[in-house]
């Protein structure tokens, strides 16, 4: 019984997070931008973001040109700088805060 009891909770603890770490990919993306695109775009995140609307972003991850299209809206960028686990943050973030997404609180 005492078994069942752990596995029970380990699950609704897993369950319970879940949501936490799958929203986790948006706030670390605004947290590189800040810090590795920042100085090298000399603009926010948000506008980086608001280049395109979240299917033009959508359709740039899934044909593996993110990077190619942060390069051509921030041509100082140096892409071998950046960490390839990077990009999928950056993507989140630059979806959620797209032409047609949230508009950020300021």
């Amino acid at each position: 019984m005492k078994k069942i009891m752990t596995i029970v909770a380990l699950v609704l603890f897993v369950m319970v997070s879940m949501p936490t770490i799958a929203t986790a990919g948006t706030t670390k993306g605004q947290k590189l931008f800040k810090k590795k695109f920042r100085k090298k775009c000399r603009f926010s995140g948000v506008r980086f973001a608001r280049n395109h609307t979240q299917a033009e972003w959508e359709e740039i991850y899934d044909n593996g040109k993110f990077p190619e299209e942060a390069k051509k809206i921030c041509p100082r960028l140096k892409l071998d700088k950046i960490k390839p686990s990077w990009w999928e943050h950056v993507y989140e973030f630059s979806v959620k805060y797209a032409k047609d997404g949230v508009v950020p609180k300021c």
